[in-house]
């Protein structure tokens, strides 16, 4: 799907950039900077959609998934890459991006984004994100085995109703009781390390991306009539997306937002983004019908990059005054081709072998792949 190729592309670009800010490379003064960590929430949909497509569609044909497959599948995708630069991290210091980093035991659970320590900036902080992804997927397979016990449509929804009003719930008190200056005043300044640690890391208030991908995932799975009307113009979903995430740029005038943004925000950007996401499927659209040059790659070494990215960036910094008079205005541009590099190198060296071997053991991914038959979650 060359358009699920580009957004993933989009989302990996829209995330360095900003990071590249953080050392000096990119000034987030730039609207398109400084909302560079929207390229997150990009990804959280992305993954709600193909990871919940891939348990339900088995359901769909009144079969059980293999759990112990997805799994399996799940360890040998993520684990290997991130263990390497975990160990760069604590073994070699040099790498790290900045001098302090959480416990090493927080990175091994995927917990670091419900601990985080805010009293210094902290080193590859940015896998907290990767550790929402880790209990995602942890828990959703265990949440449709739940309601696979007696499905109906009626828990489908009231279930997704119940996770979106609870996402904002959450947002709203912790605002209110941990965020804002003056308890209970929603036009007070809210204090941004709070905001963090309370409401931008945790996994529970950040549920909406994934919660949207996976409502896009059912309609496609067991609605396939709904889901024809819904992209018989794609392209005008498309721009619909596009709007809605225009709105939520807007919206936010920084990461750390105001009390109603925060509660309504999320949503609204999540699920703007799912409208892009549905039409980046459909081979219809315009970001669909055609892959964008080098989107490919850069899609498919996604992962290594966000691992390694920041690293590069901050060994650039450091080298940066060393470098010929010439090069001193190039800083942005050297630091993202040595990120590229670093990253190929890991996809090539550590990630791509081991998908392979993943590819050997179980043979390619194939979201219909079944044990036991069992009734159907939802018959259209």
């Amino acid at each position: 799907m060359p358009g699920l190729d580009l957004i993933r592309a989009v989302a990996i670009s829209w995330v360095m950039i900003y990071h590249s800010s953080l050392f000096g490379f990119a000034s987030q003064a730039n609207w398109m900077v400084g909302r560079g960590w929207m390229g997150v929430d990009l990804f959280f949909v992305l993954s709600g959609f193909l990871i919940a497509g891939q348990l339900l569609r088995p359901w769909a044909r009144g079969l059980r998934p293999s759990y112990s497959r997805f799994f399996a599948r799940r360890l040998l995708r993520t684990f290997p890459a991130f263990l390497v630069v975990v160990a760069a991290y604590f073994l070699v210091p040099l790498v790290r991006d900045r001098q302090d980093i959480q416990p090493l035991w927080q990175f091994l659970t995927f917990t670091e984004n419900l601990f985080f320590d805010i009293s210094t900036p902290k080193a590859f902080s940015h896998v907290w994100s990767l550790c929402v992804e880790e209990q995602f997927y942890l828990l959703f397979p265990a949440v449709v085995a739940l309601l696979a016990i007696r499905p109906t449509p009626g828990k489908i929804v009231g279930a997704v109703i119940a996770v979106l009003l609870l996402g904002m719930a959450l947002r709203g008190y912790f605002w209110l009781h941990d965020v804002a200056r003056t308890p209970f005043d929603i036009a007070s300044p809210p204090r941004g390390g709070r905001y963090m640690t309370a409401i931008y890391y945790p996994t529970w208030t950040r549920l909406d991306g994934l919660l949207a991908g996976i409502v896009a995932a059912i309609i496609r799975t067991f609605r396939p009539a709904l889901w024809k009307r819904l992209t018989l113009r794609p392209n005008l979903l498309l721009a619909a997306g596009l709007a809605g995430v225009g709105l939520s740029v807007l919206a936010f005038a920084g990461q750390i937002a105001g009390f109603w943004v925060t509660v309504l925000g999320f949503p609204m950007l999540s699920f703007s983004i799912a409208l892009i996401v549905i039409a980046g499927s459909d081979g219809r659209s315009i970001i669909g019908r055609y892959p964008v040059p080098g989107a490919g790659a850069l899609a498919a070494g996604a992962y290594s990059l966000y691992l390694t990215h920041k690293a590069v960036f901050h060994a650039v910094q450091i080298a940066a005054p060393q470098l010929p008079v010439r090069l001193h205005g190039a800083g942005l541009g050297l630091a993202l081709l040595a990120a590229l590099a670093v990253g190929a190198a890991l996809y090539w060296l550590v990630e791509r072998p081991f998908l392979k071997l993943r590819d050997r053991f179980e043979g390619p991914s194939r979201s219909s792949l079944a044990v036991s038959p069992l009734p159907a979650i939802i018959a259209d």
